[in-house]
């Protein structure tokens, strides 16, 4: 399996992930054009995607879906609350039937070879999931958005072979600039985004001896930094009740505006 995440910030989201015989996007949060430039640098053309895959209605998320997949009758799966979200986005345009198909969360579905399973995160969204895919005895997640993590998110991520994680916003950076009150308590409330130490504990909760890669993403511009992200992370890995140290687990930080490192596994 393949991941890689063609755009990843809070100005737009779309990852790319590839089993055997499938190719599928997570988000289509950017221009078609850039994720057009993207798939070309990765060595897959628009008809052959699979399916696009919407975690949440939010404009980050679903920018370039309507244009991207009306060009390619690329068929889109979301939970229903998500594809009433989308179909209420002015930005989408008309969609022809039978493109917008509905799944659940906790009902994992099979495309050719590759086991896709939905589940549920804790998101200011109608009804938000992170998505995880297995092949052959590999698996790979994305999961963003997620305001907080418990239990339930931590079984969903556990034996992954690779995954990307979101690590949104430092605390300090984000208490002490300039968004306004309610924004902050948003970013920073159950249904917002994990800091970057909430990143690095709920990594701490997942972390195995076969994870072969942690991609961090969905920073914001305005209360993060890759540095500090990383570094964060990293920290939070080696103060943590966990027999490894920051240095031992293959971290990279998700680039905002150009493609990542794919990650093979």
């Amino acid at each position: 399996m393949r991941i890689c995440s063609i755009a990843s910030g809070s100005s737009g989201n779309c990852t790319y992930i590839g089993g055997e015989h499938t190719n599928f996007l997570v988000d289509t949060g950017i221009s078609k054009k850039r994720i057009e430039e993207g798939l070309k640098e990765l060595d897959v053309k628009g008809e052959e995607l699979d399916g696009i895959f919407i975690t949440h209605e939010h404009v980050d998320h679903i920018q370039g879906l309507g244009v991207f997949s009306r060009k390619y009758g690329i068929p889109i799966y979301a939970t229903p609350g998500t594809i009433r979200g989308i179909q209420n986005y002015s930005g989408l345009g008309k969609m022809p039937e039978g493109l917008l198909n509905e799944i659940r969360a906790d009902e994992p579905f099979v495309m050719k070879d590759t086991m896709i399973r939905p589940f549920r995160i804790s998101h200011d969204a109608n009804e938000p999931t992170g998505f995880r895919f297995e092949e052959k005895g590999k698996a790979v997640a994305v999961a963003t958005d997620l305001g907080i993590y418990d239990e339930y998110i931590i079984r969903n991520l556990s034996n992954l072979d690779a995954v990307l994680l979101e690590a949104n916003h430092d605390i300090h950076m984000l208490e002490v600039g300039g968004y306004p009150y309610y924004l902050k308590q948003r970013v920073m409330g159950n249904k917002g985004h994990l800091s970057n130490e909430l990143s690095g504990r709920l990594l701490c909760a997942i972390l195995h001896d076969n994870l072969k890669q942690v991609i961090l993403g969905h920073l914001s511009k305005e209360n993060n930094y890759e540095e500090l992200a990383y570094e964060t992370v990293k920290l939070e890995v080696t103060l943590g009740e966990n027999p490894y140290k920051g240095e031992d687990i293959p971290i990279m930080v998700a680039r905002r505006d150009r493609l990542s490192k794919a990650v093979s596994v």
